[in-house]
């Protein structure tokens, strides 16, 4: 088929619409023809500033030099063997730098795959077949993938559930702490309690799995308190824990992992997104003789850790160790975080700023009532900042969190000019 020579946004949409299944949403009715850094510009020649990232998964930017160097000298040598058939080096060279970052002062090994989603389930089998108990206990508002079983696992029904079940049993749901929207660390740990005495023995339980920063859920982070309280159970009762950092890993919380800036380790970590630059590629890190727990066939994919993905995600480890950028990403949350807040003390429907490193987000209400999310004001926000030239994304339960995922790559003077159009959008609708 020959590409038109002057496309337009309107016209791919229709196109878009007439091929593409509606189930797959689409943010913003915008068609890129190229990206750098932070920056992307449409079909039409339009410039944006991007402060989604891809959904967290450009935290080194679009088309780092690096990282597409690595790629394509990767491809001149071979792009696919399929590891379990013919292995390569960098699929283990990639291995031992994750088993080395991970916290936990204990052995450990890894696996690769190819989307967060996978990681998860994978995360799944492995503590299953370790424990040798099927429960799963997973938390409100957490989001874990679009599979079977990761949608069982996710807390969020709109607009991920519906019509899709029945989804696979021996999953609960306890609360996750939200002191912003009433519940305590004290009320999420009973929780668990109660899960005990109602749904599931504790001895049935293979893991507790939770983010510890929340992503689709709203951004709400984990406190310490309650991660040690969860460990606490978990080691009374001989369950694991599974860190879910699809989103949260590859340095976007200011360390490559945010579970590192837990007081306890967890036993699983699931990583994704920014490890790789854009790249597909997914993991599972963990104690070694937990990750040993399933027989050799029972672990893998035709495509995980592909050839590719590895190159990317080696590349994404050498540019954050000559960027530094583990340091800029506090140093851009703390930049972020700040002009936030600055915007609120000016507008009364953000309730709240928050966040952890450089993943931050604002909260909307009506007139700042926390007990009146607003929506309605939220997709307003977001489709103006975008009229204006800067890519936003909403999250949370109830659809009012508007998040900041820039590359970390972002230049403070861009960074200050894409705050500089959210406040206008906000301006623009009083």
């Amino acid at each position: 088929m020959q590409r038109e020579p002057h496309l337009s946004n309107a016209a791919l949409m229709a196109r878009r619409s007439a091929a593409v299944a509606r189930g797959v949403g689409q943010a913003h009715e915008i068609f890129v023809a190229r990206a750098a850094n932070a920056e992307l510009w449409d079909v039409e020649g339009r410039r944006y500033i991007d402060f989604a990232g891809g959904i967290a998964v450009l935290n080194t930017g679009h088309c780092h030099p690096e990282i597409s160097a690595a790629v394509k000298a990767q491809v001149d040598l071979y792009s696919h063997t399929c590891f379990q058939v013919v292995a390569y080096e960098p699929y283990v060279e990639l291995a031992e730098r994750l088993n080395a970052l991970a916290p936990g002062a204990f052995a450990k090994k890894s696996i690769f795959l190819s989307t967060g989603a996978e990681a998860v389930e994978n995360a799944v089998k492995i503590a299953r077949a370790h424990t040798r108990r099927p429960g799963v206990i997973a938390f409100t508002g957490g989001y874990h993938g679009r599979t079977m079983m990761t949608l069982g696992l996710t807390g969020k029904v709109a607009p991920y559930k519906i019509g899709f079940g029945p989804f696979p049993g021996e999953v609960f749901h306890a609360l996750y702490p939200n002191a912003l929207h009433g519940v305590s660390v004290d009320d999420a740990l009973h929780s668990v309690e109660l899960l005990f005495k109602n749904d599931i023995e504790p001895e049935r339980v293979a893991a507790f799995i939770l983010e510890p920063v929340q992503g689709e859920g709203g951004f709400y982070v984990a406190p310490n308190d309650f991660v040690e309280g969860l460990r606490a159970l978990a080691d009374r009762h001989g369950i694991l824990i599974i860190a879910d950092e699809v989103q949260t890993g590859a340095g976007r919380t200011g360390t490559w992992f945010a579970s590192e800036q837990w007081p306890v380790a967890p036993d699983l970590i699931t990583t994704a997104k920014s490890m790789a630059g854009g790249f597909p590629i997914s993991g599972v890190v963990g104690r070694a003789e937990v990750m040993d727990a399933p027989a050799p066939g029972g672990l893998g994919g035709t495509y995980a850790g592909s050839p590719i993905g590895c190159a990317a995600a080696l590349a994404v480890l050498k540019v954050f160790d000559d960027e530094q950028l583990l340091a800029r990403s506090r140093a851009l949350g703390e930049r972020l975080t700040a002009g936030l807040r600055r915007i609120a003390a000016g507008e009364p429907a953000i309730g709240d700023v928050r966040g952890l490193g450089a993943m931050v987000a604002i909260e909307l209400f009506e007139q700042g009532d926390t007990a009146r999310p607003d929506a309605a004001l939220t997709r307003q926000v977001v489709a103006e900042a975008a009229r204006r030239g800067l890519i936003l994304l909403s999250c949370g339960t109830y659809g009012n969190v508007i998040r900041v995922l820039v590359p970390l790559t972002a230049s403070d003077l861009l960074v200050d000019e894409g705050l500089a159009l959210l406040a206008d959008s906000f301006a623009a609708l009083r």
